[in-house]
């Protein structure tokens, strides 16, 4: 079964034996115990020689499981004074379960001897008898299960692996010293996992997918181009049963009609799944159709591995650009306030993944021409033909902005590198960023922007610049952004969009901005998402977490 392999994810992230042999002690972890207090513990305590002989075996988190016990005078965290797991303890032991439950079906979820010990307690009543040498096993298992479960499924892959992915948003930091005090201190329904919450709903979707793994899944093959409402076909009828199978068809139907019913069934697949939305069957149509449950369920596992790099608890304002999906969601008081279409690098010039913060708003820009697009288009331009800039409402200046007579330089002797000037767009309705940009500075010269080319934004797939973000509704996000300054009315927005000289506005608060890559989602009307792979970064990770190409 795929999802016995699939979760190899589970193998690759929680590869311990013993509950974490092998596993080197996490670097740059800063310890706080300011969160130990005084409080009531549990009278059984641990023999010290006991802990050390343990982590002598056990060395992946020795020093934090010292710590831990140390901290509480080696009072045990899991197992009461008769010798019952405490109800935190079962809770935990439930939330590895419940992860199996999910489609995270691997053996290694819940060590080996953990298994073993808890199957034990279900056979004798979840209660070990005093005095038993299992009692002080059994404590510290659940101690290193989760410090190994918890580094793990909660935070990831290593920064540094997830830097060869080309993701360069900064990671979460879990303190997971504090996170254990939490869980064995409070009552078990008031344990969080450090998790944001878009983690948890696709953790719920794998269970719907799950379901469906072993039904048929043969392939939907069209005998022509288009079928449409009204028109009566047999292929009509097994796109009726998968649809219904995935929940867009509420109702089952067997009938061969291309029923209005089915019409809306389409669009609301075609929507979530990034297809063009039109309510008819095609091939683009049938090819998602055809991908499997299985398919599906690894890339939910892709994506998930990529949320759990992600904050926890995002800031209540900010604004996020998924590339797959090809927008902008701007985001206000911990809600979706709204979303528009944007454009992003193509394949080859891709939007970087990273985080920043936007500072200013630049009104009439100017474009600076980068180095990329200097040594490709425009020298090769002037030098056949003088002419060139001219026609671009170009212009040639120095460093600091001064002007430089484009005719009195010999243009075959630059190559790219050896330019020592500047060219640059004049403002206007030409100018390749439109009538208003978006700062936040950064390594990778990537940035918000207008655009004269307003036809992209209807494209289905929307990859066709170098690497900035054209957005489609600049003049709401620049309302958006100074909505909160009473100098900055529509009027004055849109007189300054069209102005003709460059004006730059800081704003008085910076707005955090994600530039993410997200192809499996749960919309903000609780709909499972997919997009398509557009730089293959869902095939690196793959790669990485199940093996193989």
């Amino acid at each position: 079964m795929f999802l016995r392999c699939a979760y190899l994810l589970l193998s690759l992230m929680i590869i311990f034996s013993s509950c974490g042999g092998g596993l080197s002690k996490k670097k740059g972890l800063v310890r706080d115990t300011s969160h130990y207090t005084r409080q009531d513990y549990i009278d059984l305590t641990l023999d010290s020689n006991a802990v050390n002989s343990f982590l002598q075996a056990d060395t992946a988190y020795a020093d934090y499981i010292r710590d831990f016990y140390r901290q509480r005078n080696f009072h045990y965290a899991w197992i009461g004074d008769d010798g019952q797991l405490t109800e935190q303890a079962g809770n935990f032991i439930n939330m590895m379960k419940a992860d199996a439950d999910f489609g995270l079906h691997d053996s290694t979820i819940i060590s080996k001897p953990l298994r073993e010990m808890y199957d034990t307690l279900l056979l004798e009543g979840e209660k070990l008898r005093p005095g038993d040498k299992a009692i002080p096993k059994a404590e510290l298992l659940l101690t290193a299960q989760f410090f190994a479960y918890g580094n793990k499924v909660w935070s990831g892959l290593t920064s540094d692996s997830a830097k060869s992915l080309e993701w360069f948003i900064p990671r979460k930091k879990i303190n997971m010293e504090s996170l254990l005090d939490s869980m064995v201190s409070k009552p078990a329904d008031a344990f969080e996992e450090p998790v944001n919450r878009q983690y948890k709903l696709l953790r719920d979707q794998l269970k719907k997918l799950a379901a469906l793994e072993k039904k048929p899944w043969d392939s939907l093959k069209a005998s022509r181009k288009i079928y449409k409402t009204g028109e009566q076909d047999p292929l009509i009828a097994g796109v009726k049963q998968r649809l219904h199978m995935l929940g867009d068809l509420v109702a089952a139907d067997t009938s061969q009609i291309f029923t209005p019913a089915l019409d809306s069934a389409i669009r609301n697949f075609q929507d979530r799944t990034g297809l063009k939305t039109d309510g008819t069957i095609q091939q683009p149509l049938l090819n998602a159709l055809n991908i499997t449950p299985n398919q599906r369920i690894r890339q939910i596992l892709i994506n998930m591995e990529r949320i759990r790099w992600v904050p926890a608890e995002p800031p209540a304002e900010y604004l996020l650009v998924n590339i797959p999906a090809f927008k902008l969601y701007v985001y206000a008081d911990n809600k979706l306030d709204w979303t528009c279409n944007v454009v992003v690098g193509r394949p080859g010039t891709n939007t970087v993944i990273f985080s920043n913060e936007i500072k200013f708003v630049v009104f009439a820009p100017y474009w600076n021409v980068p180095p990329g697009i200097l040594v490709h288009e425009v020298l090769p331009a002037m030098r056949k033909n003088s002419g060139y800039l001219a026609r671009q409402n170009m212009e040639v200046v120095t460093g600091t902005g001064s002007p430089v007579n484009a005719a009195s330089l010999n243009w075959s002797k630059y190559s790219g590198g050896n330019f020592p000037y500047i060219i640059r767009q004049k403002p206007g309705g030409r100018n390749a960023l439109g009538k208003v940009k978006f700062l936040f500075p950064n390594e990778y010269n990537i940035y918000l922007h207008d655009t004269p080319s307003k036809g992209l934004f209807g494209e289905n797939r929307r990859t066709f610049s170098h690497g900035c973000i054209r957005v489609s509704e600049p003049q709401h996000l620049a309302e958006w952004l100074l909505r909160n300054d009473s100098m900055w009315t529509t009027k004055k927005i849109v007189e300054a969009m069209n102005g003709s000289k460059e004006k730059y506005v800081t704003l008085k608060e910076k707005v955090p901005v994600y530039i993410g890559y997200f192809t499996a989602f749960v919309d903000s009307d609780g709909r499972l998402n997919f997009r398509e792979d557009v730089y293959g970064h869902d095939a690196k990770l793959s790669a990485t977490l199940f093996g193989g190409k």
